[in-house]
């Protein structure tokens, strides 16, 4: 490689053409396929006998797979640079160009079965699991997290169709929404199933339909949303456990509970007259006619703040086999698997999804989700190493770390090299810890205040701009004082 303006670079820069030239997916996630292999089979992304993905393409589907993981990785990365960068890396090996359009990309991309994400999705989240070890389990069963949340999607037709907006927004002044309900691993942090539906769906409705993925012995746990009579009478007869927030409209008095401690009874509830919407009338009439649940009343007391009063229910009855300490700790625990939605929206960019289409926006969403299952298996790996805290690795350094030696890894010159560089990835995950910071508190308030232009309250088609806008703020005229 020729540097006339830097000579000093010339022999570190000599071999970088030849270092390159190792596979087409080197600058796509097949960067990391030697450390990642194991996380996704090769039958998993093999082409079909038969259908829309048997043809050999340029794109073939794990070359889409991968740029579609790589384009989520790097966010507001544009089809186009997908294009070019697979331009580049076939002109390098010889093969014969692809078109200058994006068009073979997205179409690929729309040919990528939904089957194959869901499932990239759960094979992830069990290798996330089996590198973090049992940290999450409770007397050795596994817990798992129920958590729900939502995000925009482009204001198209079809999604508003299938995605519509909020009621109290009016029309074409808002965004669909799309609604999801995840079950994450409290072992690792992995996404392990989801189930999308629109804003207008419960949480309940929607864990519903994973109510099949759960295994016997394991143990949900959730926020009050979840702790109401289907969840705590259903479950227990497939053998999964459910610890939760009480529900709001729950009324609890100890006066009339079995006692086995203070601010601890066992409480008979009696199932009600009217008909879960949630279940069929065959479902709801398998639901036992009274259950016997345990609620626990606890004040956290955070230094500093006033004492906050919470109420448990479970249907861990047995004091001996499960206390109360160990069941208030394991709901503290709740709060940090939450904060992996922020990493999913805020730092991967997942608020707001680019996909026009209902089912190309669910397939974008899957993708997102198997990106950060990726993030959490390498962080997963760096805690059994090194033996640190998995809530003190930084989710947004892991990225950052992740996406800047991968592209160094592919120019390595021998395995041995390749092997160091990850091992030192694995390190500087381990050394680069969040401050241990209990009881912080951050506020959702932002600092900086926004332009002061005035709301859409109209279609754009409709909307007629104000040509002195910046005497308005949302909408109203400022009121300045008479200074005569």
């Amino acid at each position: 490689m020729d540097t006339p303006l830097f000579p000093a670079f010339r022999p570190r820069l000599a071999a970088l053409g030849r270092r390159t030239a190792s596979t087409v997916r080197q600058a796509t996630l097949g960067q990391l396929q030697e450390h990642l292999r194991d996380l996704l089979p090769a039958p998993l992304l093999s082409a079909e006998d038969e259908g829309p993905n048997c043809r050999d393409r340029a794109f073939s589907l794990r070359l889409t797979f991968e740029c579609f993981v790589w384009q989520l990785l790097n966010p507001g990365t544009a089809c186009r640079e997908v294009v070019r960068q697979v331009q580049a890396l076939f002109r390098l090996h010889g093969r014969a160009p692809i078109e200058e359009g994006d068009s073979a990309y997205i179409q690929a991309r729309q040919r990528l079965p939904r089957e194959r994400l869901e499932k990239a999705l759960s094979v992830t989240a069990e290798a996330a699991d089996r590198r973090a070890g049992p940290g999450g389990h409770l007397r050795d069963r596994p817990v798992k997290v129920v958590d729900g949340s939502s995000t925009q999607l482009p204001d198209t037709a079809q999604n508003q169709q299938r995605f519509p907006q909020p009621t109290t927004q009016k029309p074409g002044c808002g965004f669909p929404v799309l609604r999801f309900v995840a079950l994450l691993s409290l072992t690792s942090g992995a996404i392990l199933h989801v189930a999308l539906g629109s804003l207008r769906q419960h949480d309940l409705r929607l864990l519903r339909q994973l109510w099949d993925d759960l295994k016997k012995g394991d143990i949900l746990l959730g926020d009050r949303a979840f702790g109401e009579y289907t969840t705590l009478a259903g479950l227990p007869s497939r053998g999964v456990d459910v610890v939760a927030r009480l529900h709001q409209k729950r009324k609890v008095d100890f006066r009339q509970a079995t006692l086995l401690a203070k601010g601890d009874g066992l409480f008979v509830w009696t199932k009600g007259c009217q008909q879960s919407e949630i279940l069929s009338a065959t479902e709801w009439g398998l639901l036992p006619a009274q259950i016997t649940v345990r609620i626990l009343r606890f004040t956290a007391a955070i230094r500093g703040f006033r004492g906050r009063r919470i109420t448990l229910v479970t249907t861990l009855l047995d004091p001996a086999l499960y206390s109360a300490e160990e069941l208030v700790a394991l709901y503290a625990r709740r709060w940090r698997l939450e904060l992996c939605f922020r990493d999913l929206k805020t730092t991967m960019g997942m608020e707001q999804l680019r996909c026009k289409s209902p089912a190309m926006a669910e397939k974008e969403l899957l993708a997102y989700l198997v990106a950060h299952n990726l993030l959490r298996c390498v962080m997963a790996e760096a805690v059994a190493q090194h033996r640190v805290e998995l809530e003190r690795i930084s989710f947004t350094g892991a990225l950052d770390a992740l996406r800047q030696y991968s592209a160094v890894i592919a120019q390595a010159r021998h395995q041995k090299l390749r092997r160091q560089l990850w091992e030192d990835l694995l390190v500087n995950l381990a050394r680069d810890l969040i401050p241990y910071r209990p009881n912080r508190t951050e506020p959702r308030a932002v600092k900086r205040r926004p332009k002061p232009f005035p709301l859409l309250n109209k279609p754009r088609r409709r909307f007629v701009e104000i040509s002195h806008r910046s005497r308005y703020w949302k909408g109203r005229p400022r009121k300045y004082r008479d200074l005569n």
